[in-house]
């Protein structure tokens, strides 16, 4: 089969590899439909990251169709058409049944995270509960809803875990640092959640319109200081919820300057830095809460039902389609800001 390998910073190629196979009694083999970039792959393609030269691909977003289950999978079956997280949770451990399936006790650290998923197959460990049944077959929908489908593996569910670890509740002012995916998709979740204002900080005009179409009261260009002036201006004051959907520390900043005393922040971005001490805001009483994303939890309970009724449309942020072979062309486009996110077709 065809899967995308990761030779170095800048190159993804395809090559042929083994087909996957059932190897434990959990497993289950997924035959890809779509597939897609995320933006925190997007780290290893542009800086290499520690990452092995010519290693399997950090792609872990999949729309796809079960081929073959193990023995002890009891909830999805050849034929069915599913969503593929990029998470492993159980659903019976404390933290899942806590809705935290994307730090499950029971498969803890990158035991949890997937990643290959640009291939023609895949094998889908621990699935019994993660994978997320989608009803019909994919030619039963549009176009347009396979791509919202497609967000639910990764960027919507990450984008709402944000707003939900802020606790951003009916009335709220929300922030959202970050105009990619997730942050787009952070602005739909704050809507979703009743937030009153919501200003997404940008300096794209085409991201810009897109979260203004999806719910955004304002943008802000600005950074630092003159941004969380302006951000204070539009608000009359500080935030109550900032969502920090970047992973840098000049973001997380950003997230904390926002804010009033006794503010939230919700962090979904992959911090890319380790110097950022807690004490810093005991002074604000900020409350600090993120990390992975309870992919599976917010499709099964919210997410897949709000895409198949319309009531959101995070499929608006698929910008560019790419075949499985011009892999390489659609990292490129998404680090150039060619295409906020890149989808790949692998098969019909």
């Amino acid at each position: 089969m065809k899967s995308a390998i990761f030779q170095k910073a800048g190159l993804v190629t395809i090559e042929d590899v083994e087909k996957p196979i059932i190897q434990a009694s959990d497993d289950v083999i997924i035959k890809v439909v779509r597939a897609c970039v995320c933006g925190s792959d997007l780290w290893s393609y542009a800086h290499g990251d520690n990452k092995e030269a010519h290693s399997v691909n950090d792609g872990h977003e999949a729309l796809g169709i079960v081929e073959a289950v193990g023995d002890d999978i009891t909830t999805v079956q050849p034929g069915d058409f599913v969503i593929v997280p990029f998470t492993h949770g159980c659903g019976e451990c404390d933290a899942c049944r806590a809705g935290f399936d994307g730090t499950c006790d029971n498969h803890p650290g990158y035991s949890n995270w997937s990643h290959g998923f640009q291939s023609e197959y895949i094998r889908f460990h621990s699935g019994n509960w993660a994978l997320v049944k989608v009803p019909g077959q994919p030619s039963d929908y549009s176009e347009g809803m396979i791509k919202s489908l497609l967000t639910l593996a990764d960027v919507m569910p990450t984008g709402y875990h944000a707003a939900r670890c802020a606790n951003v509740e009916r009335g709220d002012k929300v922030v959202v640092i970050g105009d990619g995916a997730v942050g787009q998709c952070a602005v739909i979740a704050a809507k979703m959640r009743g937030a009153s204002q919501i200003v997404l900080m940008s300096r794209h005009e085409d991201r810009q319109q897109m979260a203004l179409a999806s719910g955004a009261t304002a943008v802000v260009a600005e950074r630092g200081a003159e941004g969380i002036a302006k951000v204070r201006e539009i608000l009359g004051g500080g935030a109550d919820a900032a969502l920090e959907c970047v992973g840098t520390e000049a973001a997380f900043d950003q997230a904390l300057g926002v804010l009033h005393n006794g503010g939230r922040v919700g962090y979904v971005g992959v911090p890319h830095y380790n110097n950022r001490a807690i004490g810093s805001t005991f002074a604000q009483n900020i409350t600090l809460a993120g990390g992975s994303a309870s992919v599976t939890t917010y499709d099964k309970q919210i997410l897949l039902k709000a895409v198949l009724d319309g009531d959101i449309n995070p499929g608006r942020v698929f910008t560019q389609t790419y075949a499985l072979e011009d892999i390489n062309q659609a990292y490129k486009d998404m680090q150039d800001r060619k295409t906020i996110k890149s989808m790949v077709v692998v098969s019909d």
